[in-house]
């Protein structure tokens, strides 16, 4: 029935438009349970397979791998926390910024994380027997979904010069070059002018 109708009529788009940002995010959401579940799958995999008479949580590249996908994820949440956090506060249009932030980092970061898990995994990391090779799909999926990385980048970049033009720090500029003293002394050849002024 017409009384039904969300907004009125002709306002499906806007409806769609308020509902795109918040979809993001969850998105985004869903990305880092999966990166969570692709971190403890790795840890698992580490900590009992062995190659060349150890196990593979021994080896130091396994173990930076392992750290740098809980840095990488810890940093991936953070950004979707203070994202969810804005648009709470001041609503989805204020935040679309940090929409776009997430959007763009989240899926790559995540991608990179499952690589990882399914380097360590070997053949199997592809398989069906992991879930691991589908996870990577559907977040390579997501960097398309709802705008591929470039657009939400350039919004990205177009918002932060607009905002870096009234900042304080872009009014102090570059720092004055003091060309009367010279702070490095060099043991390279240099010109007679410059060596006077040693």
């Amino acid at each position: 029935p017409f009384e039904n109708i969300l907004l009125g009529e002709g306002r499906g788009f806007e409806i769609a438009q308020a509902r795109l940002g918040p979809g993001r995010l969850h998105h985004c959401m869903r990305l880092i349970g999966t990166a969570e579940r692709a971190i403890s799958l790795m840890c698992f995999r580490t900590s009992r397979r062995t190659a060349f008479g150890k196990k593979l949580s021994e080896f130091d590249n396994i173990l930076q791998d392992i750290a740098k996908s809980r840095n990488e994820l810890d940093m991936a949440r953070m950004l979707v926390e203070r994202a969810a956090l804005k648009i709470d506060e001041v609503g989805s249009k204020a935040a679309r910024k940090e929409l776009s932030m997430c959007k763009s980092v989240v899926p790559r970061t995540v991608q990179e994380i499952i690589d990882r898990a399914i380097q360590v995994h070997g053949a199997m990391g592809l398989s069906q027997d992991t879930f691991l090779a589908t996870a990577f799909n559907w977040a390579r999926w997501l960097r398309f979904a709802d705008g591929p990385d470039e657009v939400h980048w350039r919004l990205v970049g177009s918002m932060e010069l607009k905002e870096q033009t009234k900042s304080e720090l872009a009014a102090l500029g570059h720092y004055p070059v003091d060309t009367d003293h010279v702070f490095r002394r060099s043991t390279d050849p240099i010109s007679e002018s410059v060596r006077s002024r040693l």
